[in-house]
């Protein structure tokens, strides 16, 4: 049987070639995915079909929405399966008889039955540069523990959640300004490369198996919008990465206390460290900034939306309304 091939350079001393023939199945839900699902499209190989989420209800009416990567594999004639649990379609996925499968952000738990249907390999995609955070949120424990840098590891699918044997790891800085948004667009558009590599590497015969290190692993769970409630009692300089790390989800909020009435307060970036001694959570107006005291140094906020509110500057809040404490 004639196999197809492509060159593929990461660098030049790594000159490799892609077998463009692998039949492969892409198992994908969030739209950290896209970029690497575009990449199949246009260099392959193309994927046989798009595993994803069914579609969800969205927004204050509850519109039934489809994954955005659904919307991409039908318009690009990708057969698309949404079963509530994967396990259900193995049957129609094995008469694909897939030899790669790639995972990036699908967001079920693969049992045994998937696990084996791939011929040469299982991979996944994952947020972070492996052990140190396993789980959903990676991308805003990065930002929120104050790592330098954070990547894109591709590693071997097991039972156990991210503990699968890395194959290699792609990292990038953290900027200081970075955001949870920020830093999941420029994550997405590294993993392509990542993927890229890791199927040279299976075209070859080359693709290595690194064990992971479990005593150096972390697990961050799925944030829900709760947990974005900040502690006054912290540094500054920590309350600041929480604000960014959280920007867009789940977002940051305080309770601002108004006339003995307290009143959700949602504080998005930028933020900037000063240096006013303040107790936590006592509010000053101070020339028209709004700072709030830490459990260090405290904190001038910049933009804020009050419960019911449009998003606004902290003057703007400031010359509405009178904040007496956040909570």
């Amino acid at each position: 049987m004639h196999h197809r091939t492509a060159d593929f350079c990461g660098d030049v001393k790594n000159h490799r070639v892609i077998d463009l023939s692998m039949r492969l199945i892409f198992i994908a839900t969030g739209d950290i995915a896209l970029p690497s699902f575009r990449h199949l499209l246009e260099h392959g190989p193309r994927p046989l079909a798009l595993v994803t989420q069914p579609d969800k209800p969205v927004g204050r009416h509850q519109v039934l929405t489809p994954p955005a990567i659904k919307i991409e594999a039908l318009g690009a004639g990708i057969p698309v399966f949404q079963p509530e649990k994967i396990g259900d379609i193995t049957a129609e996925l094995a008469a694909l008889d897939p030899e790669l499968l790639v995972v990036m952000a699908y967001g079920q738990i693969l049992r045994k039955n998937i696990l084996t249907l791939a011929s040469k390999a299982i991979i996944n995609l994952h947020a972070s540069i492996l052990p140190k955070y396993r789980g959903a949120a990676c991308i805003q424990a990065a930002i929120d523990a104050g790592d330098a840098e954070t990547g894109i590891t591709a590693m071997h699918v097991v039972r156990q959640l991210d503990a699968g044997d890395v194959i290699l790891i792609k990292t990038i800085p953290i900027a200081p300004d970075e955001t949870g948004g920020t830093l999941h667009d420029r994550l997405a558009l590294l993993a392509p490369a990542t993927l890229s590599e890791v199927i040279a590497k299976l075209s070859d015969g080359s693709i290595a198996r690194i064990p992971q290190d479990d005593s150096l692993s972390s697990y961050i769970s799925k944030l829900e919008r709760d947990d974005g409630r900040l502690d006054w009692t912290q540094p500054a300089e920590q309350i600041a990465r929480r604000i960014r790390a959280y920007d867009p989800w789940p977002g940051t909020f305080t309770m601002a206390l108004e006339g003995g009435n307290e009143k959700r307060l949602k504080i998005s970036p930028p933020t900037e460290l000063v240096h006013h001694i303040l107790a936590p959570g006592e509010v000053a107006n101070i020339d028209g900034h709004l700072i709030i005291g830490c459990g260090k140094d405290s904190l001038r906020l910049e933009n804020v939306q009050p419960d019911g509110s449009r998003r606004m500057s902290a003057g703007d809040y400031l010359r509405g309304r009178k904040p007496e404490s956040l909570r």
